[in-house]
């Protein structure tokens, strides 16, 4: 019988992509293990295989689609003795996928074309009361602006809707929050009349990740900063061009954020000399010929392998039942690309040298800026190293990338005066920060990282051995 070709999911983490190209057409045959499409996730282009064979009958999703859910329905396929009925009938179950037009309105997840509606409409003049939708006097409301107002603890029976027919939508729960509208009160508890209320419970502590002040969650208090900058800048008539959000940007702001939120950070700094280093780079590259040419940041990669090969604590995530110890040393590597970053990784890389880690970063940053990676070549890995001393950047602190427990940052490498056997003298320094996630990596395990860091740096010769 007929069947749908679903929207697939591309990695463990995708919820949504972009379906970039149709490479077939309605009529075509399609043979099992063919490339039909091509899906943009928020960090690659990639590759969609059709599952069975048989003719490509209609596509529901055109070409250039964006933010298409996962298991959406995106295409039937027609098998051997299935007629036009059997095809109308899928297609009809299969129904029209829900765009997201509007970028602001993205985060929306299954949001009702109400809202996209009402973000696009001027709003009314007066605004409305929201109105019950006839079963049980219940608000209209659209399931963002519900999700809104539950995590900023609001009550939508006093917020007036400006959407279609008085419904509420994101922008006036935004609106209500920023003018510090009261928190909802609690439920009272089943079975007690309004004559003799319950006793007030204690209130519960608010993990602190979770919630600010005011009972208003960090999320919500966000969404209504983002609405008074607008309306700041608005008002002051300041010009500015918006650029919209990609996926890749959301991801980093929203993986980024929870770091900061939810990881205790702290950080270790030391001055590494490296031009011992510099000179057994130089004499490499000059021996290895042409194809061969090791950077810096790859003595940076090899030594932080090796490091967490002889401190085998900081190379660990944490759980709350507990700490896993990675038994690979799996190093991301910050890679910048239009729009954002991506952390390709070099699997095993306690066990190669400086020549295969050359070569293999090279093919995947290449990859990386090509959006040609594969979700493996990017997901995982224990320990990160970021490198923006190409940048002439000194010094800086690095957010640590969950799950993993450590990120190394390494500056710029800069001659700066030094004492050597108690004389002044010149020395080309590196700076290099590494942030800990202090539930898993303690002070000391950090020192003795660095420590190990710091004289397979100054000795590079070591870390050929």
């Amino acid at each position: 019988m007929a069947q749908t070709i679903l929207m697939p999911a591309l990695s463990p983490t995708m919820t949504e992509g972009t379906l970039a190209k149709w490479l077939v057409s309605a009529g075509d045959k399609i043979e099992s293990g063919q490339v039909i499409a091509e899906i943009e996730t928020d960090k690659a282009t990639m590759e969609v295989e059709a599952v069975d064979e048989g003719v490509l009958a209609e596509i529901l999703v055109p070409e250039g689609t964006e933010n298409v859910a996962v298991n959406t329905p995106i295409a039937v396929l027609k098998e051997e003795g299935d007629d036009d009925a059997a095809v109308a009938e899928a297609a009809a179950g299969a129904g029209a996928p829900a765009p997201a037009a509007k970028a602001e309105e993205v985060e929306a997840e299954g949001d009702d074309a109400g809202e996209a509606e009402a973000a696009a409409a001027p709003a009314p003049k007066a605004s409305a009361k929201p109105a019950a939708d006839g079963e049980g006097g219940r608000i209209k409301a659209s399931p963002l602006a519900r999700r809104i107002a539950s995590e900023a603890g609001l009550d939508l029976s006093g917020v007036e809707g400006t959407g279609p027919h008085g419904r509420i939508v994101k922008a006036d729960v935004e609106a209500a929050i920023a003018s510090g509208a009261k928190p909802a009160e609690a439920p009272k508890a089943p079975g007690r009349s309004d004559a003799a209320p319950a006793a007030e419970a204690p209130k519960a502590t608010p993990a602190p990740a979770q919630q600010t002040g005011g009972g208003y969650s960090v999320a919500a208090i966000s969404a209504a900063a983002s609405a008074q900058t607008r309306d700041l800048v608005d008002k002051l008539g300041m010009p500015y061009e918006a650029e919209a959000n990609n996926g890749m940007r959301k991801t980093i702001a929203r993986r980024l954020l929870d770091a900061k939120q939810t990881v205790p950070h702290f950080y270790l700094t030391v001055d590494c000399i490296i031009d011992r280093l510099l000179a057994v780079r130089r004499e490499l590259n000059e021996r290895a010929g042409d194809g061969v040419k090791i950077s810096v940041n790859d003595f940076v990669v090899r030594a932080s392998a090796l490091s967490l090969r002889k401190v085998p604590a900081a190379n660990a995530a944490w759980t709350d039942e507990a700490i896993l110890r990675f038994k690979d040393v799996d190093v991301s590597v910050a890679v910048a690309i239009d729009g954002g970053l991506i952390t390709p990784i070099i699997r095993k890389a306690d066990t190669k040298g400086l020549a295969a880690i050359s070569s293999e970063m090279r093919d995947l940053a290449t990859r990386a800026r090509d959006g040609k990676l594969k979700p493996e070549e990017y997901q995982g890995g224990t320990f990160s190293v970021s490198n923006l001393g190409m940048y002439g950047i000194r010094e800086f602190s690095a957010i640590i990338n969950p799950p993993q427990s450590a990120i190394l940052a390494a500056g710029a490498a800069e001659q700066r005066p030094v004492v050597k056997d108690g004389a002044l003298a010149i020395a080309t320094v590196m700076t290099v920060t590494l942030s800990c996630d202090h539930r898993v990596v303690d002070g000391a395990v950090g020192a003795q990282f660095l420590a190990a860091f710091k004289k397979l740096i100054e000795d590079p010769l070591s870390m050929l051995l």
